[in-house]
């Protein structure tokens, strides 16, 4: 009786009169029968590791924005899901990662991880460890290549942006068929539209959903003027685009590195960016200020490129050979986000002015520039005269690489100006006024026709970089500018004229006075300067680029072990180049000291050296990197046997391991490049013409598993002459064999 009434007393008192069901541990979801836009092939690849026994976990990685993971779910039809709460809305958090193990220690499974920012300590999550013949699976998508490593990726898939006929196909199927068809003109600036999305599918959907209620031409056709001025007025007021983008930007680790990635905005659309260059602009700016020596903040530069290239925020956009690294560029839509951010989101947007080739820039838009904190000024483009001189109170940065000069006093008001770039400029005369830019610190006019420099060059104290290649008009430099410089580190000048008049031995002399140099690029073309910069210990370690051109009774020259880059014009009685050894040691490592040993040495140009009879000393440059040897009428070997050079470094250092580019034209007697085969690592294109005694290429049979081989150019007849020690060497190597007559050399 008393359990009865207990009973009754329970059921008069129900707080609940239904629960919802407990979620399915399995959902079975159908195949989309449309294709997915631009993924077929990547899903292909996906699915042929997914398959590979060796291969558990997969990465996918690429900028945001290209809804991969979005449009992949639709691909797999059966999710594992878990009960997470625990009937009133709360997290279990503490038996979560058990309730995965539990599910999946028994199963063999893929799992499904979007939009990874950080390696993920699976373990703790709950995911039991792959292997142990279970053949389970993980893929993961992330935006940064550095999480694939991280994530110890056994196979590491670039996404790559949609191709042009793909991206067009998307942008129709979101901008829909009745706006498509609403008028025959509106199909081809629909076309048009797409391009500037640059295959980018978040850009095209979000771009496509724009326009879907854009009917007549007109309204398309201010839209596609206001999307390459403004392109986030189109996007609209939501932030779709940007936004989405602006995660990458958000997750770069440093002010400095966002700085860095902000000013690549500055560049026009599809420029490719040297490097070097690049890096020179950051350090003028002040980004990586806090080394005192270029060099190091030169490899600032290179970890922080490395960065945004891993962020897929850069990416490299050349095969073209630099010891500097590779020509760089943005795609068009993050270099919008780029400007967007630089701009304040949008809130300012003359705070960075870009102008490409838009022509005559009139006065009053020079007046809407009076905030502006950097301006970049491309190509054709040119200011008319103004009737007064603009005021920047704001300016730290000028580019202007146009093909005309800036109007007068246009300098005048510029009080915290930092950089100065008026490469390939047609600038005939620099004006006085440039020397009361008292905050300039980068001051870059190569490849102008400046035919003379004002004295009041020498009033830029707190100038770090003077760049003044390719100034062939230039018939001298005035003295007192290079030693009045007191903070300078980085000097280049390279090439000069014929007919310059230039004193070299004066301007050796007044570098040696500067306390902070250690960057210096220079020509010389005589003996008593070539001595007299390897008499100066400063000069000697300071100098990275030197070219010897068209100099006159030089038969042997030595040169200093700190040399990067070296180039020999001309020389015509040159017969050996040696190093200079400062002190005798045994070397103990695989690098050496660089005090005896090229050990920076990464780039050799012979050129028209007629009795140069080899490049012996190169077995001391164990990380050179490009070897060109043009007109050499007496070589017949390019390195001989190590053992007659009397080298005592030892015999692990391995020659040519790191030589990428090899050009021998011209070399009529020339038999050998290195006495023993090698197996060339590194190596991704080589070039031989006019060398009809080379019988043998000095490549091992590890050559046909250089997988950064492009290919192996020549003449026909001196390809099919060729002898081999292993056939199979040949065969692998014939179907990167292009023909290639012989043509002469010029410079």
């Amino acid at each position: 009786m008393d359990a009865m009434a207990k009973l009754q007393s329970e059921g008069s008192n129900f707080q609940e009169v239904a629960v919802p069901l407990p979620c399915p541990h399995v959902i079975e979801r159908p195949l989309e029968e449309k294709p997915v836009v631009g993924l077929d092939s990547l899903f292909q690849e996906v699915w042929k590791w997914l398959q590979d026994k060796q291969a558990a976990t997969i990465g996918i990685y690429g900028m945001g924005g290209q809804q991969t993971w979005r449009e992949s779910r639709k691909r797999f039809w059966i999710d594992w899901t878990f009960q997470m709460t625990d009937g009133k809305g709360e997290l279990k958090r503490g038996i979560l990662a058990e309730e995965i193990r539990r599910v999946l220690k028994t199963k063999k499974f893929v799992l499904l991880l979007d939009d990874i920012w950080e390696p993920l300590d699976l373990l703790r999550v709950g995911i039991p460890p792959l292997g142990d013949g279970n053949q389970s699976k993980i893929v993961f998508t992330t935006r940064f290549a550095d999480v694939c490593r991280g994530m110890a990726a056994q196979k590491s898939i670039k996404v790559e942006c949609l191709e042009e006929k793909e991206a067009f196909f998307l942008f129709q199927a979101k901008a829909g068929e009745d706006t498509l068809n609403s008028h025959p003109d509106i199909p081809e600036l629909a076309e048009m539209v797409a391009k500037e999305c640059k295959g980018l599918p978040l850009a095209l959907i979000v771009i496509a959903r724009a326009m879907a209620s854009a009917k007549t031409p007109e309204e398309w056709e201010r839209n596609l003027k206001k999307l390459r001025l403004y392109p986030k007025d189109v996007a609209g007021p939501e932030n779709d685009l940007f936004s989405v983008l602006a995660f990458s930007y958000d997750s770069l680790p440093d002010e400095a590195t966002k700085s860095c990635f902000l000013y690549c905005s500055l560049f026009p659309e599809d420029y490719l960016i040297p490097s070097e260059r690049l890096i020179q602009l950051w350090i003028g700016e002040g980004f990586i200020d806090e080394y005192d020596n270029i060099q190091e903040a030169r490899n600032q530069g290179g970890e922080i490129i490395e960065r945004l290239m891993h962020a897929c925020l850069m990416e490299a956009g050349t095969t073209n050979f630099s010891i500097e690294g590779p020509d760089l560029k943005m795609h068009d839509v993050i270099r919008d986000m780029a400007l967007w951010l630089a701009c304040e989101k949008g809130e300012k947007k003359n705070k960075f002015v870009v102008k490409d080739g838009i022509g005559l820039i009139r006065a009053q838009e020079v007046d809407r520039w009076k905030d502006a904190q950097r301006i970049a000024l491309w190509n054709n483009t040119s200011i008319e005269e103004l009737r007064k001189p603009p005021c920047f109170p704001n300016m730290e940065t000028l580019i202007g690489c146009m093909k005309s000069t800036f109007p007068s006093d246009f300098l005048t008001n510029m009080f915290v100006i930092r950089v100065l770039d008026f490469s390939n400029n047609n600038i005939l005369e620099l004006l006085a006024e440039i020397g009361n830019l008292a905050t300039l610190q980068y001051l870059n006019l190569s490849n102008t026709r400046i035919k003379y420099l004002p004295i009041e060059l020498k009033n830029l104290k707190k100038l770090r970089c003077l760049m003044l290649d390719g100034l062939f008009s230039l018939a001298s430099l005035p003295s007192q500018i290079v030693s009045s410089l007191s903070s300078l580190l980085l000097f280049s000048m390279k090439p000069i004229s014929s007919q310059s008049s230039m004193d070299e031995i004066m301007l050796l002399e007044e570098l040696e006075q500067l306390e902070h140099i250690n960057d210096i690029s220079i020509v010389l073309t005589s003996i008593q300067s070539i001595q007299r910069l390897f008499k100066s210990h400063k000069l000697r370690r300071s100098t990275t680029f030197l070219q010897v051109a068209h100099c006159k009774g030089v038969n042997q020259l030595q040169l200093s072990p700190f040399i990067k880059t070296l180039e020999l014009v001309k020389c015509d009685e040159l017969e050996e180049v040696k190093i200079i050894h400062f002190e005798k040691q045994v070397v103990p490592s695989k690098f050496p000291n660089p005090e005896c040993c090229f050990n920076r040495l990464l780039s050799v140009h012979i050129l028209i050296c007629k009795k140069l009879l080899n490049l012996n000393c190169l077995i001391h440059a164990p990380k050179l990197q490009d070897l060109l040897i043009v007109d050499s009428e007496v070589m017949e070997k390019v390195i001989e046997d190590e053992r007659n050079e009397g080298s005592e470094i030892e015999s692990g250092l391995s020659v040519f391991s790191r030589l990428t580019y090899l050009t021998l034209c011209n070399l009529p007697k020339l038999e050998s490049i290195y006495g023993h085969v090698l197996p060339f690592p590194s190596l991704r294109r080589a070039m031989v013409q006019g060398c009809p005694r080379l019988k043998r290429l000095p490549f091992d049979s590890s050559i046909c598993m250089n997988k950064k081989l492009e290919e192996i150019s020549g003449e026909q007849e001196w390809w099919d002459g060729l002898e081999w020690e292993d056939q199979t060497i040949m065969h692998n190597l014939t179907p990167y064999f292009i023909v290639n007559p012989f043509e002469a050399y010029t410079i």
